[in-house]
């Protein structure tokens, strides 16, 4: 069988479609190696979701020139990125592909080269490299794609090889991240980046079309020993929140990006600032979001907005095994007449949630558009753009009402050309229902900004749930199925029963101060039940007023508000 020497764009498409397939088929097993210091959920999900994007890209191109795809899939991973691994990831792909511009095919040592790019990109966009990551593994890659490139022209025996010193590293990984040791895992990032090489590899084989499946993950997860994770607490995570965006620009200035990665030191950590041609990649550690935020909309316009509460991540992390599935295709607010059909206004409202009674609720609030969406099923930047495009305003504001989407909503606010996306980081429902309360038709659009972002501070935010394994948190022993009660994303109540643990949690959640408690039952929990929260309410706490509606919402019991 003769060797292959190089890859065109053809050749190397089909080899990212098949590294982006073998991710997919195997997200859930770098999934359960995600646990603390990872920022992110899901990290297999992430990784899967931006390599998709990616491979779409490439598939899309189909050009002979290697630098053609490899320049569509850098810009696919760019948009599509999402967590911490996914944006280091892009900026892999970014850098592979600036290796490659201009040829039309590839040997092992432009390969090399690029992979060498590849690497220095991704470390430079990170403000504080950590080894034993995803940056790690993917260095060492690069350092014996440089070796091999000296002793064989044949790209396969080139690829085997670095694989193979890429799992020696990756094994290594436990011993650069003593929390990895801890936990008894490698890094997740890392191993994700191999699944992509490996699939990659098995394309290799021949020179066959390929095609992006589903995402749907086939292999499943390892059980895990979490009871090992017990003695990493909440406390020794420095920065409370994984804070993505875009930043909508024109040719950003390396002395805009320098200086917003300076800012961005001054808030937090984990900082990954990178610009391609029309938009800038923020990803940050801090406990303030907003001041973030607002530093880039001095820039530009924000879309892909996306913050996850990564104490909450640590202690309550819920299954997110549909998400890869979901997340490209969730539904969106059925579908109206266009904007230019409808009567012209200064602003507009665009809310994420999930249930029908949550959903009728923003929409007597003022919310235009209502995305379907939330703990797992997270919308991507294009549906909120394309909720974005159905309101016929010059003004928008986007209602994440959930950590993890906050991101994306940044990111549309950046792509989105014609209109001011107005991006409120509400981090859960009370706190969207909340700024909604701050909307006057006649009000400035930047001052009513500002007064919904005051607003969301003032609300606690108590949601009533169940364990989905076994382990400890501190010093609470937690069994799957348990009742846990959480206190703005903390775990405040851990019981037996749904309404012994709930009024417990408002025991804890309810101050001396607090004036006004609205109760959203969930699609598993009764009307019946919500009044005899509220009963318990106004018996233990005659000076708070109580509100009582159906929320409709998965997953939780109960929403609480308290205000």
């Amino acid at each position: 069988m003769s060797s292959t020497t190089t890859l065109n764009g053809v050749r190397l498409g089909r080899m990212i479609i098949a590294g982006a397939n073998e991710l997919a088929a195997n997200k859930q097993l770098v999934d359960a190696m995600n646990v603390f210091p990872v920022p992110d959920g899901d990290t297999g999900t992430n990784m899967s979701l931006t390599v998709m994007a990616a491979a779409r890209e490439a598939e899309k191109k189909g050009s002979l020139m290697a630098a053609d795809v490899t320049k569509a899939a850098s810009s696919g991973a760019l948009r599509g990125a999402r967590g911490n691994s996914g944006v280091i990831t892009s900026q892999l792909f970014r850098g592979f592909a600036k290796g490659l511009e201009g040829l039309e095919e590839a040997g092992v040592k432009e390969l090399a080269a690029a992979a060498e790019q590849a690497v220095k990109t991704a470390y430079k966009a990170v403000m504080k490299p950590k080894e034993g990551t995803i940056l790690t593994v993917a260095r060492g890659c690069a350092e014996a794609a440089a070796k091999l490139a000296e002793e064989t022209e044949d790209i396969e025996v080139f690829l085997k090889g670095i694989i193979e010193y890429g799992h020696e590293v990756l094994a290594q990984t436990p011993e650069m991240l003593p929390v990895l040791k801890q936990a008894g895992v490698v890094d997740a990032g890392g191993r994700g980046l191999l699944y992509i090489l490996e699939g990659a590899l098995k394309q290799m084989g021949g020179d066959l079309p390929v095609t992006l499946n589903d995402g749907q993950s086939t292999a499943a997860a390892p059980e895990m020993d979490f009871a090992s994770l017990a003695s990493i607490e909440n406390e020794s995570i420095t920065f409370g929140y994984c804070t993505e965006f875009f930043i909508n620009v024109k040719d950003a200035d390396e002395a805009v990006t320098t200086g917003l990665k300076s800012y961005l030191g001054t808030i937090g950590d984990s900082i990954v600032c990178v610009a391609d041609d029309e938009i800038i990649k923020i990803h940050v550690h801090t406990d303030h979001p907003g001041l973030a935020i607002e530093k880039a909309l001095t820039i530009g316009s924000l879309s892909g907005l996306k913050i996850d509460n990564m104490r909450e991540q640590h202690t309550n992390k819920i299954n997110f095994a549909g998400e890869a599935a979901a997340a490209p295709s969730a539904p969106v607010a059925a579908p109206v007449e266009s904007a230019v059909e409808q009567p012209k206004k200064d602003v507009g409202f665009v809310s994420i949630s999930a249930g029908e009674g949550l959903t009728n609720i923003f929409k007597n609030l003022g919310v235009d558009e209502v995305i379907e969406g939330g703990q797992t099923m997270n919308p991507s930047t294009e549906d909120i753009l394309n909720a974005v495009d159905k309101i016929n305003a010059d003004h928008i504001f986007v209602l994440p009402n959930n950590k993890n989407i906050i991101l994306a909503a940044e990111q549309a606010a950046k792509l989105s050309e014609d209109k001011k996306l107005h991006v409120i980081p509400s981090r859960s429902v009370p706190e969207g229902i909340s700024a909604m309360f701050c909307f006057e038709a006649d009000a400035d659009p930047d001052e009513m900004e500002a007064a919904m972002k005051d607003a969301i501070k003032l609300v606690d935010t108590a949601t009533v749930t169940y364990a989905v394994r076994d382990t400890s948190i501190g010093d609470k022993e937690i069994k799957e199925g348990n009742i846990l009660g959480m206190l703005n994303d903390q775990i405040e109540v851990v019981a037996d029963d749904v309404m012994e643990g709930t009024k417990e949690l408002i025991k804890a959640s309810i101050k001396d101060e607090s004036e006004v408690v609205g109760i959203y039952y969930g699609a598993d929990a009764t009307e019946e039940s919500a009044e005899e929260l509220a009963a318990f309410i106004e018996e233990n706490y005659p000076d708070c007023e109580v509100e009582v509606q159906s929320g409709g919402q998965p997953l939780y019991y109960y929403i609480i508000s308290v205000e």
